[in-house]
């Protein structure tokens, strides 16, 4: 059985037979300790603080019976790894490097004129934080200071906490909906077309960090942690 967030996806599943549903990844609605096993694929890097990292991770061990196992998958952060590149960087070409590329205003922003490293970015707008700004001037420069960075495709993160552009090819703007456009890589058929480009969040995972979450939990066990092309994966067992 499989569950995401997108009903277009669930549906396409429906189409070829297979069973699965529309729901939210911190709240499944199957019963507790019901599931010999259970797989999160490139989901919980999605969310955007450590708590609902964690959160997300508990949810799986609620499903699982004793004994049984999961197993996750998340973006690492070190995407050179024991000197080896992974796919994802060795798969960089001109066109499709320009085709994740954002041209807003002349180009995007320099990683370094925006957030570089936003592990503290949780609590850096916290109520505590703005209470201690004391001019509108310094409050206003804290919301500036706190853009995420947009990563550009098919290169190493400069930042865990990040957006990367999703190209939608041939795609045509909804109306009510808020996109931004790139032109497409030169010599294809759209090349003078606008097209719109979705910014997706990303939290990638330093080495240690999924495994630390997971073995913060009293109710798993850490089977296994290793690096696969660029994602660093975890085996739990339910206690």
């Amino acid at each position: 059985v499989g569950c995401d967030r997108s009903k277009n996806l669930a549906d396409i599943c429906g189409e070829k037979n297979f069973q699965a549903f529309v729901c939210d990844a911190l709240s499944v609605p199957i019963c507790s300790g019901s599931c010999d096993a259970c797989i999160s694929i490139a989901v919980i890097h999605h969310f955007s603080t450590a708590e609902r990292r964690l959160a997300a991770i508990c949810e799986l061990a609620r499903l699982l019976r004793p004994g049984g196992t999961a197993l996750i998958y998340v973006w690492a952060m070190e995407q050179e790894y024991k000197n080896q590149k992974s796919k994802y960087l060795k798969e960089k070409n001109d066109s499709k490097d320009k085709e994740g590329e954002i041209n807003i205003g002349g180009g995007q922003r320099p990683l370094s004129d925006q957030m570089p490293d936003s592990s503290s970015q949780d609590s850096a707008c916290s109520d505590g934080l703005l209470n201690d700004l004391n001019d509108e001037g310094c409050a206003a420069k804290l919301v500036a200071d706190s853009r995420l960075p947009v990563h550009t495709n098919r290169t190493s993160f400069h930042s865990q906490d990040l957006l990367v552009p999703w190209h939608l090819k041939g795609g045509t703007k909804k109306k009510g909906e808020s996109i931004d456009t790139v032109l497409c890589p030169a010599g294809s058929k759209e090349s003078q077309e606008l097209s719109p480009v979705f910014h997706r969040y990303y939290h990638v995972f330093c080495e240690g960090e999924l495994e630390a979450a997971c073995r913060s939990l009293d109710c798993v066990r850490v089977q296994k942690s290793y690096y696969d092309q660029g994602n660093w994966c975890v085996v739990l067992e339910k206690l």
